[in-house]
């Protein structure tokens, strides 16, 4: 199978960076075709994705009449192209030269490959890659203890992205979860793995990830965290998993609880809900958590008191 890339791009108020994304996408001589989906911007955008596309054939651009998220977008891009290869790059970011050679060059009985991000800032240059690439296979239990939220190595399992095989998702029929904002790849390459896919992850070859104020939102509504901690048990139903499996996915859906129960509380506190706020402790990890975060909370009150 020829290494062939379609580069899928979800945009969403996106036209200062837009154009850097694609101009890095197009200097992959892999990349044969470069999908732009508009996820209803407000801003110039589409203008943009336009002129792009009219520039060069290989772009390709997609306009949902709804805001809908990057799941759709994704799933959108997936359905409109045809390589068998397909990548994902966020628009905020850009691709070094040579970084889908990198990847294909391990591609042979890989279903799915990542680097390690390269992180920066808008405005400034990439840091040296942490490790080279010398990618090794990932495990389902790795992967979501990776995404328990610290970074515990050069890699970031909760923002990968990866190069990936078509022929692997259709023959399993996997897509991005329409409905979720907030982890929806987590529950991708969670459902790839379990259905075993071989997912080689590996040090830096090419991917810049550029933060921007505003390009991530930490403020996520109580039925994001819902629709994320329930994922889990969808994950436990796609085949028999080890006890070691099913403890990481207790330790994750646990992990995703606490933060909703916090949402929850405050919540609560401000409707002056007792009952409601009694609910959050429904689990012993619950309680110790919210216990902790209230003791936080108090200690850094008295501190402002101190201090003022």
């Amino acid at each position: 199978m020829t290494a062939n890339t379609a580069i899928l791009i979800a945009a969403y108020n996106a036209e200062a960076t837009l154009e850097r994304a694609v101009a890095s996408a197009l200097a992959q001589p892999e990349a044969v075709e470069i999908c732009i989906v508009d996820d209803r911007s407000t801003d110039a955008t589409v203008s943009v994705a336009r002129h792009l596309a009219a520039r060069d054939m290989r772009v390709r651009v997609i306009e949902l009449p709804t805001n809908s998220g990057p799941s759709s977008a994704r799933n959108a891009a997936i359905a409109a192209t045809k390589a068998p290869w397909l990548a994902i790059l966020d628009a905020d970011d850009y691709l070094l030269e040579g970084r889908l050679a990198a990847i294909h060059a391990h591609t042979p009985g890989a279903d799915f490959i990542a680097d390690a991000l390269m992180r920066t800032h808008e405005g400034r240059e990439p840091d040296a890659p942490e490790t080279p690439f010398t990618p090794t296979q990932l495990t389902f239990r790795e992967f979501v203890l990776g995404n328990l939220g610290a970074r515990t190595g050069p890699l970031d399992l909760g923002f990968l992205k990866p190069v990936f095989r078509r022929s692997f998702i259709e023959t399993n029929a996997l897509r991005y979860k329409e409905r979720m904002r907030l982890g929806e790849d987590y529950l991708f390459y969670a459902h790839a793995l379990a259905k075993g896919a071989r997912f080689m992850v590996g040090g830096a070859a090419g991917y810049v990830s550029v933060e921007r104020p505003g390009s991530l939102s930490k403020d996520h509504s109580e039925a994001d965290l819902e629709m994320l901690r329930d994922c889990d048990d969808e994950l436990a139903g796609v085949r028999s998993l080890t006890p070691m499996e099913r403890r990481a996915l207790w330790r994750h859906w646990t992990s995703v609880d606490c933060r909703l129960q916090w949402r929850r509380l405050i919540s609560a506190v401000k409707a002056r809900n007792p009952g409601a706020a009694l609910r959050t402790f429904h689990t012993p990890q619950a309680a110790l958590y919210l216990a902790a975060r209230l003791g936080e909370q108090a200690w850094l009150r008295s501190v402002g008191r101190a201090l003022g």
